[in-house]
């Protein structure tokens, strides 16, 4: 099953214990320039005044109460979407739970109309140096961790440092510029970055999770719990099962629940998350009223599953939204470190296998559009040939990347629908043969003379209908191309050991592009185990216009970057895409009530909404 990642759900996922280095205390010409604010930004703008009472998409009197049953279909850090064995999701050590970055607070926390800004949570605001090196965040006095003991700037500056040094691998690469966290007192927070640093970095500091730092002196923080730990935020862990569910129970004193940034938030008294195994197994549970928000993502079930007598009866809802933000960027993705992916000609020679237009029509019931970008659905789509000031960042780069970066994007081919294109694999067939590739009868031997054989590697055979017929065009050009399914703990350990041919993964869409993407795509995070640059892309080209885009001190500047990445990206073969939605498929039992206005990005669904107990009660659910 694909794994999505944004730069919120990559930073709300690692976690332990450092000695923090001594801070020099500012020049006196940055403390005397430092601006206090009551919030961060990318850019440096807020749209939201200091005394704003709260975001413009919630409903700041909606009520408090009932029971929202979700299935996990987005993971982070150490989450698996199949089963749990592990509280702590912040650290390599096993299969995270889904929802624990709800128990934990940050110093701020963000906005659904205002991508890469952010407002005050655990810190009342932020004093910023004229150098942008060096942030003093004052704590709130009030803020409480659930065991009644006060948030502290010793907390703060622990936790940094412990995730710096021994959270998953994704967040010790993201935070390799900071320099220092420590603590005036209780009350304020210093954060010092390297001149080095990305344009980023400190709203990645600023969203990252606060843990007590008492508590975790007698903790082992990198291994694996099932002791619920210590935290701040709107919920706490309530009754679970390893491997099967998890409860949140609303924390009723919950020392944040009127500030603005949680106005009209967290008003279910209880989140519970299920697992289940099977895909369809998990709508049945929804059919039944076992999970009652379900967010659909898979077409066959949306054109034809929705039509049980709940639906019928008008105790479930089901609609599609448009969606704003960008999209998944999802597909089949190679594992370079195998010989037999190096040759670009070779991964492009199997991506013509795959026919998208037949897919669409015969298993996808004409939903769905065919990805061509890594930036689909954004300003950061490469589109047409290069930019003036596109090509002002390509040209140091021309003979040492492919020449059709300077031209127009690659673009996957369109199929005659057919499901075996004869054209597509005649040309496939060349481009094999070209890159040394040679037939011995029926079987495709690679240039080192072995049988050419892939695996598919998953842990779950939902997408076994659009992966089938694409291996038997592999296998039509003499390749031997299986797939394999493990439990979700070894799929992870492949994952994160790269022991694997070809696996399906999909990584959320940011508004804002940011340095974050060298998580996956930087030549650092290629040759460290667990990170998600699973690829194993390790290009110089590709990690300059990542540290153009987390230098980028406009958003303009930012989009030219990531118009470049793409162009490279794509130029690479890295990849064989999927497919996009530009509509969010959302169904859920007639219990529920939501604000008239959504986020401009995202639906809003369902962490803006709260439970309606007349409508409970009309269905049967109260």
């Amino acid at each position: 099953m694909a794994m999505r990642i944004t730069r919120r759900r990559l930073i709300e996922a690692a976690g332990v214990t450092a000695a923090s280095a001594a801070l020099p205390g500012l020049p006196g010409a940055a403390l005397a320039e430092a601006t206090e604010s009551h919030g961060l930004s990318t850019f440096g703008e807020l749209a939201l005044p200091p005394d704003f009472p709260h975001f413009s998409y919630v409903n700041p009197e909606a009520p408090k109460g009932g029971t929202l049953t979700l299935q996990i279909k987005q993971a982070s850090g150490n989450q698996s979407f199949d089963t749990f064995n592990t509280l702590n999701i912040w650290v390599l050590q096993g299969d995270g739970a889904a929802g624990m970055d709800a128990c934990f607070d940050s110093l701020m926390a963000g906005s659904g109309d205002e991508p890469g800004s952010l407002y005050g949570l655990l810190a009342k605001s932020v004093a910023i140096s004229s150098d942008k090196l060096t942030y003093r965040f004052r704590m709130r006095p009030e803020a409480k961790f659930h065991d009644g003991s006060r948030v502290t700037a010793k907390d703060v500056a622990f936790s940094l440092n412990t995730l710096k040094t021994k959270g998953h691998p994704s967040y010790r690469l993201i935070l390799g510029e900071l320099v220092s966290a420590t603590a005036e007192g209780d009350d304020i927070a210093v954060v010092q970055l390297s001149p080095k640093r990305s344009r980023d970095l400190h709203l990645i500091v600023a969203s990252l999770p606060v843990f007590s730092e008492k508590y975790w002196s007698t903790r082992d923080f990198t291994a694996s719990t099932l002791e619920p730990p210590l935290g701040s935020g709107a919920y706490k862990v309530g009754r679970f099962e390893q491997g099967r569910f998890i409860e949140f129970e609303r924390v009723a004193d919950y020392w944040a629940k009127d500030l603005p940034v949680n106005v009209g938030t967290n008003n279910f008294d209880r989140v519970r998350w299920e697992y289940f195994r099977d895909r369809q197994v998990a709508f049945e549970g929804f059919k039944s009223g076992i999970i009652t928000f379900q967010e659909e993502f898979t077409s066959r079930i949306w054109a034809t599953g929705y039509d049980f007598p709940a639906l019928k009866e008008g105790k479930v809802k089901k609609e599609s939204l448009p969606r704003t933000e960008p999209v998944a960027s999802q597909g089949w993705i190679y594992n370079l470190r195998r010989e037999k992916f190096a040759d670009p000609r070779i991964r492009e020679a199997l991506g013509l296998a795959f026919d998208f237009e037949w897919t669409r029509k015969t298993i996808m019931f004409g939903f769905y559009e065919r990805l061509t970008s890594y930036f689909e659905n954004s300003d950061s789509k490469a589109v047409g040939k290069p930019s003036p000031e596109e090509l002002a960042l390509l040209e140091p780069w021309r003979g040492k990347v492919p020449d059709e970066v300077f031209g127009e994007p690659w673009l996957p081919p369109v199929s005659d629908g057919s499901g075996s294109d004869r054209a597509l694999l005649r040309k496939a067939d060349e481009m094999l043969r070209a890159a040394g590739c040679k037939r011995d009868g029926n079987v495709l031997k690679l240039p080192n003379g072995q049988p050419f054989e892939i695996e598919f590697l998953d842990s779950n055979p939902a997408l076994q209908p659009h992966t089938q017929p694409f291996q038997a065009n592999l296998k039509r050009l003499g390749i031997n191309a299986t797939s394999r399914f493990v439990d979700p703990a070894q799929y992870q350990r492949r994952l994160d050991e790269f022991d694997f041919d070809i696996i399906t993964r999909a990584l959320s869409g940011s508004a804002i592009p940011s340095d974050t993407l060298r998580v996956v795509y930087g030549s650092e995070a290629a040759k460290t185990r667990g990170s998600r640059n699973q690829n194993g892309i390790s290009e110089p080209a590709i990690d300059a216009m990542i540290e153009k885009i987390g230098q980028a001190r406009s958003y303009a500047e930012a989009v030219t970057a990531a118009k470049c990445l793409d162009r490279l990206l794509r130029a690479g073969r890295y990849w064989i895409p999927m497919w996009w939605n530009d509509q969010v498929w959302i169904a859920h039992w007639d219990m529920f009530d939501r604000p008239q206005t959504k986020p401009k990005y995202g639906s809003g669904a369902p962490g803006t909404w709260w439970y309606d107990a007349e409508k409970a009660k009309r269905i049967g659910k109260a």
